[in-house]
């Protein structure tokens, strides 16, 4: 058995070293010195960002946009991965796709994430529907580091509904990211020119508040619209994974462990009316995953 030892200089009085145990084993260090040691997930404890995707075309999007990689680790689970570039630096990015829609299934693909990788980060990179007119427009981006899960309520005689809804805030470190983000780009952001592989296009991207539940809203009427209206008039979308994301943070905080920081960025495909549909999942998505690329930078 070889054990080799390492010290690694990185500038500025930063030195780190560490011991790896195995044939062929090395040290290294990522972008914030963190040790690689050979893991089965190829540096589990260097990942940067950990990104969950619900819909197929999410994870497509989000492949082609990063040029993330397939793999199948041994206990038969999928993720896609790659280092992206940045002026200045390299991301390493890894991402799943979860089995379903809903909080409990985002929470179980973070979970994997997490055993698997332990991200620094977590990012819900996906599609969502519009509850505000002007600025949920479809093709637009909201990135989202204010969750309002609506789901909890009472039902009291005759009927009566009260929701208690549960309003979370990603980490301070998180929103000042995002904040600098929208501080270059403008908010709303404006996303122009050659995008991907499609023609040009123009969409804007703006900070909100995202509500999150159980239901897929197709009714401009509906309760749960009137509810998150009245709740906070700036929530600008609804999902069904936001919730979760947000829970899996506050109950791992307790952990120990380095406990990853989340955003959601969500792309506008239908305005949560009677014409839902999945015409515009593709550009939604698309968009979205444009949009995360542009925040690596300031997450890393």
């Amino acid at each position: 058995m070889t054990v080799n030892h390492g010290i690694i200089s990185k500038g500025d009085g930063n030195v780190f070293s560490g011991n790896a145990v195995g044939e062929g084993a090395s040290v290294s260090a990522g972008l914030d010195g963190r040790k690689s040691n050979g893991e089965s997930a190829e540096g589990a404890a260097s990942w940067d960002i950990g990104v969950v995707t619900i819909l197929s075309e999410e994870l497509r999007a989000l492949v082609s946009e990063l040029g993330l990689e397939r793999r199948k680790e041994p206990g038969g689970l999928y993720f896609y991965r790659g280092d992206v570039a940045f002026p200045g630096g390299v991301a390493r990015i890894v991402a799943t796709q979860s089995h379903s829609q809903g909080q409990r299934s985002a929470m179980a693909a973070l979970g994997n994430l997490h055993r698997e990788y332990k991200p620094r980060l977590c990012a819900l990179v996906g599609v969502a529907g519009g509850v505000h007119e002007e600025q949920a427009r479809i093709g637009n981006v909201v990135v989202s580091t204010s969750v309002v899960y609506y789901e909890n309520r009472r039902v009291g005689p005759g009927g009566d509904v009260r929701r208690r809804g549960e309003h979370r805030e990603a980490p301070a470190e998180i929103v000042h990211a995002v904040n600098a983000y929208f501080v270059d780009e403008g908010n709303p952001a404006r996303i122009s020119g050659q995008v991907a592989d499609r023609s040009a296009e123009v969409f804007e991207v703006y900070s909100g508040v995202i509500g999150s539940g159980e239901a897929v809203v197709a009714d401009r009427d509906s309760e749960i619209r009137a509810y998150l209206t009245q709740y906070n008039e700036k929530i600008l979308a609804v999902d069904m994974e936001a919730g979760g994301m947000s829970q899996f943070w506050q109950e791992n905080s307790v952990s120990g462990e380095n406990n990853p920081g989340w955003v959601v960025v969500r792309g506008i495909s239908d305005n949560a009316d009677q014409y839902k549909g999945h015409q515009h999942h593709d550009l939604a998505a698309r968009n979205a995953a444009h949009v995360f690329r542009q925040l690596i930078p300031y997450f890393c």
